[in-house]
């Protein structure tokens, strides 16, 4: 892997980011411990961003809704049966893929929010993603993203000197005035240590930045990864998703690691076959669910101050396509997970899913901003004022307020 030597805003592919690959992208900032809790927490926030847009009704399926089960046909999940849920509470139901979620749900260590949505009504993913990741009303306005904003606001004594993006290019959600710098691993499959050493004198000789910056990121390596969970050759986006929370977690418990971090993941686009309790959308769900239990496991005694958001773009259709997929959408899920977190149960303002309640006829209406949610953890969680949320984290954003009672 190489790490960029110089801080970077880049808004595309450098030179040196061409040697740069991997399914997953992760930032992390590197925040010095809070001292302004006076018992001592030490908090830590991790935001996951799920690219291609969420089916959130099947992930955490209203079961007690009487129109559910005719709109998602084949692919609806139910309270018994061969399509059995798990049971969250008498209403809803998490996919069976996600038993380590819902074990966190049953613990009080997640909550669910259903009917959320960016301010976004269109269905582009590259507008949505970009109204996700710039906290902006409305698409390509800014160059600049609100977790960065949100590091620049951090109260005295707790600001970041420098944030790390992991991939090819620096993405929206942290670009801005906080610097950066990047970090991505190499795909180097099955290579000897000696490779890596010979690649490195070859840069000394050639570009000596790059080298240094090499030589750095091959120590990270041996942090964030280790041998034994190199990849082994091929390998899979699912099998992906937990290898690099793996890695994220094994920084971010080190005392000088980063505290803030923000990880994403592609393939939620499930126009076609996306499956029940078993298909494409299972087997993604049990990525996630893998990357949040190494999460947890990883950052040990630090769990309990950690708070982890995900997040996608807009939600997926209510009713099922003509191929067993569900096509762009707008409402849709957030998931809260983590020992911060007052969780154990379902956050909704339920619109229902009859026909004259759907979001112009096809759509789970949306009841909350997902602005709400983000203001909500980093007011309470980090101590960012709402007078800074409203202005400079979410510009304009003064009328949605920060969600209350997230944090435990």
């Amino acid at each position: 892997m190489t790490m960029d030597c110089c801080e970077s805003r880049m808004l595309g592919p450098t030179r040196r980011s061409l040697l740069l690959s991997g399914a997953a992208f992760a930032a992390w900032a590197y925040l010095p411990k809070f001292a302004r809790a006076a018992d001592a927490r030490d908090p830590r926030l991790i935001v996951v961003i799920l690219r291609g847009a969420l089916d959130g009704l099947a992930t955490v399926a209203p079961l007690g809704d009487p129109d559910y089960a005719g709109l998602h046909g084949s692919i609806a999940l139910a309270k018994d049966g061969p399509n059995a849920a798990i049971a969250l509470d008498s209403f809803f139901g998490m996919h069976p893929a996600m038993p380590e979620f819902a074990r966190m749900y049953r613990d009080k260590k997640a909550a669910v929010v259903h009917a959320v949505a960016t301010s976004y009504r269109e269905r582009s993913h590259f507008d949505g993603q970009d109204v996700l990741e710039s906290g902006y009303a409305g698409p390509g306005r800014v160059q600049s993203g609100w977790l960065n904003r949100a590091i620049e606001s951090l109260p005295r004594g707790e600001r970041v000197s420098s944030g790390l993006a992991i991939g090819p290019t620096t993405p929206l959600v942290l670009r801005g005035a906080a610097p950066t710098v990047g970090w991505a691993p190499v795909n180097l499959p099955n290579a000897a240590d000696d490779t890596a050493m010979r690649l490195m004198q070859l840069y000394q000789d050639r570009d000596p930045a790059l080298a240094t910056a090499l030589s750095q990121g091959l120590k990270l390596d041996k942090i964030a990864v280790g041998d034994e969970m190199k990849p082994k050759g091929g390998g899979n986006a699912v099998a992906a998703m937990r290898q690099v929370a793996r890695g994220a977690a094994k920084l971010m418990a080190a005392d000088d690691g980063p505290r803030i971090a923000a990880l994403a993941f592609d393939g939620w686009d499930t126009h076609a076959q996306e499956g029940g309790p078993v298909g494409r959308l299972a087997q993604l769900l049990g990525g996630l669910d893998g990357a949040l239990a190494e999460f947890e496991s990883g950052l040990g005694t630090h769990w309990k101050d950690t708070i982890v958001v995900v997040a996608t773009e807009f939600g997926r259709t209510a009713k099922i396509n003509g191929t067993a997929g569900t096509d762009h959408g707008t409402g849709t899920i957030a998931l809260l997970a983590g020992g911060a977190i007052k969780g154990g149960r379902v956050i909704a303002d339920w619109p229902g899913l009859a026909n004259g309640k759907l979001y112009e006829a096809r759509d789970l209406a949306p009841t909350i901003d997902l602005r709400a949610i983000f203001k909500g953890v980093l007011h309470d969680h980090l101590g960012i004022s709402e007078r800074a949320l409203a202005e400079q984290v979410f510009p304009d954003s003064a009328l949605v307020k920060p969600a209350k009672g997230l944090v435990g």
